[in-house]
């Protein structure tokens, strides 16, 4: 009965620890990004600008219409997410332009690869991603 008791515990300690394991950490965006405001104003050339930005280096992992169901998707650790979704689309200009400049794991750095101008009509064309 204690090595029944012993397996079953050591079961859900396993349970649990591959469950927090694939929880993603939560991805903290510094303060002063948070608050920042686009630098490039919607419009239709800059939502334009994004999606062909979007397509040549996003739409592989994070699909076409945003919903995390690119090509290279399913030989990533975690989900690449859906911008659709009301959870994507209540972030802050700031925290997608951070998140996208920075990057984090999976996620490419694309600091010094686009221009800052290039992120902020990113950022306008995943607006446009809404269900």
């Amino acid at each position: 009965m204690k090595t029944l008791k012993l397996l079953f515990v050591s079961a859900a300690a396993l349970m649990l620890s591959a469950t927090l394991v694939a929880q993603p950490k939560p991805w903290v965006v510094p303060a002063n990004f948070k608050s920042m405001k686009s630098a490039i104003a919607k419009s239709d050339a800059s939502t334009k600008a994004g999606m062909a930005i979007y397509t040549k280096n996003c739409a592989s992992c994070h699909g076409k219409a945003g919903l995390g169901d690119g090509v290279k998707a399913r030989a990533l650790k975690n989900s690449p997410g859906d911008f659709s979704k009301p959870e994507f689309q209540s972030l802050s200009d700031g925290d997608v332009f951070y998140k996208t400049k920075t990057g984090r794991d999976e996620m490419p750095k694309y600091e010094g690869k686009l221009t800052d101008d290039d992120i902020w009509n990113i950022v306008n064309y995943m607006r446009t991603l809404k269900k």
